[in-house]
């Protein structure tokens, strides 16, 4: 890939695996299910990417907004090496426009102004820092990943080189060609599912046609082995019936299998849904027991401190093995990832 100047910030090329030509200096973007047509000198809907010249180029490339160490457990991931620290770090960008984001700032950020602005953090230089730090692999959140995949991409084949794990924490609307690209290099897929309706996409994704994020999920666990673990904000009179949680459940059962992870999490007002309630409490422990009935044996609550639903039981003789605080480990019983009780494995990476 090269780089250039456009003048605005240092542009760098897109994979051209990712795009093609759709007519008289056209250029059609295939990062994203959304496969944006992008006119000479015109952005996509993500305002990530700009054609010129016939050519496709970023302007995001290690263009970094916010970079921290935290644990595994904030993503969250919680059957993937509990209890280490990555070097989490995000862009500019998104190609959802959720109305409740909790990092609208950045996600809904008029790209072309300010990603010249960011430092830029070099694929060599990130994975340097997280060892530096003593993490043990470095995620991608904040914004969307998808949209900065080839960098992304740079940094995950560097950190696979040096002994380090990698992350994406997705909304999983990316294409089969952009996930294929990916997936020898993630070891761990931590995604949103908003909800199993059209009605509940349109209002939280701006998105009729959901199956992309299905299948991206289906296919980091069983083309490429990834860790994959779901998260569903449960939002007041959007996406917090019965209905929708049996349907969300049940997917995952029959997709993902019945030790996939599940985090049902409390909403919060924010943004642009500031005018609702947080979730009742309620509300989330039905959605987590309808997960139990469906067969799922993991399903777990999330930003409701202290409550048992952030831990982790064994699922044959129901012993706590993990009991977590918000994002810290203040017990764990697990023997490498075993009941020390009735000898039953916990899926995932221990």
């Amino acid at each position: 890939m090269g780089s250039k100047d456009s003048g605005l910030a240092t542009i760098w090329e897109s994979n051209p695996l990712l795009s093609e030509p759709v007519g008289e200096k056209k250029m059609g973007c295939l990062t994203c299910p959304r496969h944006c047509t992008l006119q000479e000198g015109g952005w996509g809907y993500c305002r990530t990417r700009v054609n010129q010249g016939g050519k496709i180029y970023s302007l995001i490339y290690g263009r970094v907004a916010s970079l921290a160490v935290s644990p595994i457990e904030k993503k969250p991931l919680f059957h993937f090496c509990p209890g280490t620290l990555w070097l989490s770090l995000g862009s500019y960008g998104c190609n959802f426009r959720c109305p409740g984001c909790q990092n609208w700032e950045l996600a809904h950020a008029d790209v072309v102004s300010v990603a010249g602005r960011e430092k830029f953090i070099s694929p060599r230089e990130l994975v340097s820092i997280a060892r530096r730090e003593g993490c043990r692999g470095i995620s991608w959140t904040y914004n969307e990943p998808t949209l900065w995949l080839e960098y992304t991409l740079d940094g995950a084949r560097l950190a696979r080189k040096e002994g380090l794990l990698t992350n994406f924490v997705t909304n999983g609307y990316i294409t089969r060609e952009g996930l294929d690209l990916m997936g020898p290099f993630l070891d761990s897929f931590r995604m949103d599912l908003k909800g199993f309706s059209q009605e509940a996409y349109q209002a939280l994704a701006g998105i009729e046609d959901f199956t992309p994020v299905l299948r991206a999920a289906e296919r980091a666990k069983k083309k490429w082995g990834m860790h994959v673990e779901i998260i569903t904000n449960v939002i007041p009179t959007i996406n917090d019936s019965g209905d929708e949680f049996r349907k969300i459940a049940s997917w995952i059962r029959d997709t993902l299998g019945c030790d996939t992870p599940w985090h049902v999490t409390r909403f919060y007002p924010h943004y642009h849904l500031s005018h609702l309630p947080p979730t009742p409490v309620g509300i989330l422990e039905k959605g987590r027991q309808i997960g139990f009935e469906v067969g799922l044996r993991f399903v777990y609550l999330g930003n409701v401190p202290g409550h048992e639903g952030e831990n982790t039981y064994c699922p044959t003789c129901q012993k706590l093995l993990i009991r977590r605080h918000i994002f810290e480990i203040s017990e764990n019983h697990s023997q490498g990832g075993q009941c020390p009780r009735c000898n039953t494995s916990l899926p995932g990476r221990f």
